[in-house]
């Protein structure tokens, strides 16, 4: 995914693909997907589903709501086109399916992603990985007398961070190359 945007539709088609959902749902789950850390406003959220709106691949209707509020809500579903966008979507890889911004929504939909697409988003993420690793390893050797404790500190939390997640994904790996 080139760009934020497009990794905010992926993953709006991708919860929509399991059934349509009002506006502060949807926010809700991306949350739960983005972490509580990646606030996603609205300001953010009803633009792009408007975009979508527009490009025919949602579509809205209103729908009662029951209880304590009389006001009806906006409801989202994917249309044909938008399954259409989300597969191809979801069978897309390449260097920014892995990357930082996108690899947490894309791993969230792997379900769809064909078996050797997922593959080689795993081992392009086990490569990013490591090389950071590396890096960070070799600046915490390296890092000259008087340092700023918290940056060193904050250097050593990033590296076993990632040599968690290298562990994991090497897991992930061998799963799916055992269940061919």
């Amino acid at each position: 995914m080139r760009s934020r945007s497009e990794a905010l539709e992926f993953a709006l088609l991708g919860l929509l693909s399991q059934g349509a959902l009002h506006g502060y749902e949807l926010r809700k789950r991306l949350i739960a997907i983005y972490g509580p850390f990646r606030a996603l406003s609205f300001s953010v959220l009803y633009p792009q589903l408007r975009r979508m709106l527009e490009a025919g691949i949602i579509e809205e209707s209103i729908a009662e709501v029951v209880g304590r509020s009389r006001r009806s809500r906006i409801v989202y579903a994917l249309t044909s086109k938008g399954e259409k966008r989300f597969a191809d979507l979801a069978g897309s890889t390449g260097p920014d399916s892995w990357d930082d911004e996108s690899f947490e929504v894309r791993f969230a939909f792997f379900g769809p992603t064909p078996k050797n697409n997922r593959l080689q988003i795993l081992e392009g993420r086990l490569r990013r990985l490591s090389e950071k690793s590396a890096i960070l390893r070799n600046e915490l050797e390296k890092a000259p007398a008087g340092i700023d404790k918290y940056l060193a500190e904050w250097r050593r939390h990033s590296l076993e961070s990632s040599e968690r997640e290298i562990a994991w994904l090497e897991e992930m790996i061998n799963t799916e190359r055992k269940s061919s």
